[in-house]
C-alpha cells in the first residue's frame, strides 16, 4: 500500500511539564524513537487534510493528549485518551526493560535474547492497544504505533 507522502509527522515534541528527565537508557530510547518516527511514519488525523503535521504529546489529568498542529505550528485538533487501558502494558514494559538493561551488562547472550524477545512482545502489545485507542481519530501504521508507544512510555517515566 502506497501512502501519501504528506500524511506524516515532521516534528514531535514531548511536553516538558509532563515528563522528567530519564536515565541514560530511557533518554536514548526516547531519542531513537523520535528519530525513527520522523524518518518514516504514517500519521493521518481523521477529517484533516494530508499534512504534514506536528505532534505534541503530553499527559494531563491522567489522560494522554495528542495535540496535532499544521506544518507552521497552528493548532488543528487535540485528542485525549484515558491512560487506564495502557497502564498495565506500560508497567509490564518498564519491568521487562529494567530486566533487559540489567541483563545486557552481565547476562549470557541466550538470556539477553530471551528477555529481548519478551520485551518486543510487550512492546507489540502496547502498540496494538494504542492503535486501537486511536482508531477513528488518527490512523497510524504498525511501525508508527510502535514508536509512539515508546514515547508514551517515556512520558510515563518519572525518574
Amino acid at each position: 500500500m502506497t501512502e501519501p507522502t504528506n500524511a506524516r509527522l515532521i516534528a514531535v515534541t514531548l511536553d516538558e511539564a509532563s515528563i522528567d528527565r530519564g536515565t541514560p537508557d530511557v533518554e536514548h530510547e526516547r531519542a531513537v524513537a523520535v528519530y525513527d518516527l520522523l524518518e518514516e511514519n504514517v500519521f493521518r488525523p481523521s477529517g484533516l487534510g494530508e499534512g504534514p503535521y506536528r505532534l505534541v504529546l503530553s499527559i494531563q489529568e491522567n489522560r494522554l493528549v495528542f495535540t496535532v498542529q499544521d506544518e507552521a505550528g497552528g493548532h488543528l485538533v487535540s485528542h485525549m485518551l484515558s491512560l487506564t487501558p495502557l497502564r498495565k502494558v506500560v508497567k509490564d514494559y518498564f519491568l521487562i526493560c529494567e530486566s533487559y538493561f540489567s541483563a545486557i551488562r552481565t547476562a549470557a547472550p541466550a538470556q539477553i535474547e530471551a528477555i529481548d524477545m519478551g520485551r518486543r512482545g510487550v512492546h507489540d502489545e502496547g502498540s496494538r492497544l494504542l492503535a486501537e485507542r486511536l482508531e477513528g481519530k488518527i490512523e497510524v501504521d504498525h511501525d508508527t504505533a510502535r514508536r509512539l508507544f515508546t514515547l508514551i512510555c517515556a512520558l510515563h517515566f518519572k525518574g
